[in-house]
């Protein structure tokens, strides 16, 4: 979307561009002032045809975070990543959401999650639920306001609570290091015996919080399959004859064809698929593993939710049978277009 003079104030993506342009122009009372302002300045549409939604995805991704326009909140800045840190040195862990985990010597540190409330809301679910929300930052010897509530366990205060707090804090590192699942475990015992005691509202409580704190670790599920470099092959229908094929590597698509079935055999798809996957994924070299950049998390997120549909079929090839003697990859390639 563009104004009177070019200037390019929005990019976004549609399986029918008729039934989302005209969701700007009706019900106008309805639209947020954001959506009211944006439609005020907008002069003129450009449009870019893709052969999949996968397309349509990693363009509007590449296209927002090289042009950043006015009216595309997500996707323009690493500031708007939020990382989990928990230091490591005090005597009460301090549990801190930051854009810039770099700053943190001695931390531990999760992330990047692509969004600050849902982190926010996890940490205060788990404060709330084990009544370790302290409202002082350190130990001040005299009861702070949320202990009166009941909802800190006198942390504030010293003592064992001290040694309480800390412990409750271990079990949330392994939690989200995927070690110890003990945390979430008591959670749900906890809103399963609200409900026989009739408290339902509590329960209720209790679901909510597991749920967004379970969501944590669906984010880190998306960087720390990111993270292995795996040689991927997705394959999409186009319709009943062609399919189009995505080489991808970390976050990033190194090829693309559309392949017609109706011209070639399963032996010359399976051949042809073999030579670019071998001449680009042994051409492209990257370390092993190493921590995702709040730059890639965008695209990350789109190749693993895409992988996830049902649009997509994919394939994991592993280096070994991009060796030039190994005939694993031609089997595990037949199996796999058998599939599609």
């Amino acid at each position: 979307m563009k104004d009177s003079q070019g200037h390019i104030l929005y990019v976004g993506k549609a399986k029918s561009l008729k039934k989302r342009v005209q969701t700007y122009f009706q019900n106008t009372k309805t639209h947020s002032p954001k959506i009211k302002k944006l439609v005020a300045h907008l002069k003129d549409f450009d449009t870019i045809q893709t052969d999949t939604e996968f397309d349509a995805f990693m363009l509007e991704c590449h296209l927002i975070k090289e042009i950043k326009p006015h009216y595309n909140r997500m996707m323009k800045s690493p500031q708007s990543f939020a990382n989990l840190v928990i230091d490591s040195q005090k005597k009460v862990r301090k549990i801190e959401v930051s854009n810039q985990p770099t700053d943190y010597n001695n931390a531990f540190i999760f992330g990047p999650f692509t969004s600050k409330s849902l982190v926010e809301r996890a940490i205060n679910g788990i404060k709330d639920c084990f009544k370790i929300n302290c409202a002082f930052s350190t130990i001040k010897n005299s009861a702070c306001l949320n202990y009166s509530l009941g909802t800190c366990n006198g942390v504030c205060l010293g003592g064992k609570a001290v040694e309480e707090y800390n412990a409750i804090i271990d079990r949330l590192i392994a939690f989200l290091d995927r070690t110890d699942m003990s945390l979430i475990e008591e959670m749900q015992q906890m809103m399963h015996q609200a409900s026989e005691e009739f408290n339902f509202e509590a329960a209720s409580k209790y679901r909510d919080w597991i749920d967004t704190v379970s969501l944590l670790l669906k984010k880190e599920k998306v960087i720390e399959f990111t993270e292995k470099n795996h040689n991927i092959i997705m394959i999409e229908r186009l319709d009943d004859t062609s399919i189009k094929m995505f080489l991808v590597k970390r976050t990033q698509v190194l090829f693309s064809e559309i392949y017609h079935m109706k011209n070639k055999s399963n032996d010359q798809l399976i051949e042809e698929i073999k030579l670019n996957a071998q001449a680009y994924f042994l051409n492209h070299e990257l370390k092993k593993s190493f921590d995702v950049s709040r730059d890639e998390i965008d695209e990350a997120q789109i190749i693993y939710s895409y992988l996830n549909s049902p649009n997509c079929h994919s394939i994991i090839i592993k280096d070994q049978w991009l060796k030039p003697n190994s005939s694993t990859l031609d089997k595990e390639l037949l199996k796999f277009i058998l599939t599609l």
